[in-house]
């Protein structure tokens, strides 16, 4: 094994294998060890926990990660070109560092590594939001998501009912985890700057997590009461028959989405479920 110390520098690697940050992938490099430290330590201890990082990019936060006590660190990474950056790693932590070559879209990174299971990333932004509700399906899986994220994704993953920010991100992923903003970052952190600040969501899954059919049903719930967001419940949940839904779980159906709570919420989709399942 190698020191951390003494690896080639990430900008001299970015410059060999002539790695310039595609837009289309969404990608911003973070650089600065001292940064990706941070990152790395808002977990809190990776002791003897897996960690499976997204979109590694150049590897400066897989270098960070490595750094952890972290039993094992696993590299999602569709560029093949920043792929072959981390290859280059594999030789000094041969025993704790794996890449593959997938879409994290497409790939379940639950069959990557042995739980206990973590996620620590600087997701590509164009597809942050549907990664993460890929991820909140599997709440049992994981112990904790660090996460970075435009700073208004991460506003609407921990909004609170009634602000401006709430809404069906922020309903699915509190209804599964407790989630907080821990570390924001301006756009001069990255490389190349994105238009906008950044911030780092911790989400840690609740004991208790929906199974998949509860999930589908807070799916469908949250999408017809956001799907107008001025309207009233009683027009808006129309379509799954929100009369009956509303007059079940004692919501009033002149109140809008944004109004209600989570556990409300969660009645509402219990009651659709109930339903669906009488046919």
């Amino acid at each position: 094994m190698t020191s951390l110390d003494n690896l080639e520098s990430l900008r001299d690697v970015i410059s060999r294998h002539g790695l310039d940050a595609r837009k289309a992938l969404g990608q911003h490099f973070l650089l600065d060890p001292d940064i990706t430290n941070r990152i790395a330590a808002l977990p809190g201890s990776l002791d003897g926990r897996h960690v499976v990082e997204v979109g590694p990019g150049p590897g400066g936060l897989t270098r960070s990660l490595l750094g952890t006590k972290a039993a094992s660190v696993t590299a999602v990474e569709v560029d093949t070109r920043a792929a072959d950056i981390i290859r280059e790693l594999i030789p000094f932590y041969p025993d704790r560092l794996k890449l593959v070559e997938a879409d994290a879209l497409k790939q379940d990174l639950t069959t990557l590594c042995p739980a206990p299971r973590h996620i620590v990333a600087n997701l590509p932004y164009n597809v942050a939001t549907p990664l993460l509700v890929g991820w909140l399906r599997q709440g049992k899986a994981w112990e904790r998501l660090t996460l970075m994220f435009q700073l208004e994704v991460a506003e609407r993953i921990c909004a609170a009912p009634g602000s401006s920010h709430y809404g069906r991100l922020g309903i699915l992923a509190q209804w599964c985890a407790r989630c907080d903003i821990v570390m924001k970052l301006p756009p001069g952190a990255f490389s190349p700057p994105p238009a906008v600040w950044s911030a780092v969501a911790c989400l840690t899954p609740h004991a208790e997590q929906p199974d998949p059919a509860l999930f589908k049903a807070m799916e469908r719930v949250t999408a017809a009461a956001f799907g107008q967001r001025r309207k009233m419940l009683r027009g808006s949940l129309k379509g799954l028959h929100g009369e009956r839904l509303l007059a079940e779980t004692g919501i009033d159906g002149t109140r809008r989405a944004e109004t209600l709570t989570i556990p409300e919420f969660d009645s509402l989709a219990r009651a659709h479920l109930a339903h669906s399942n009488k046919g």
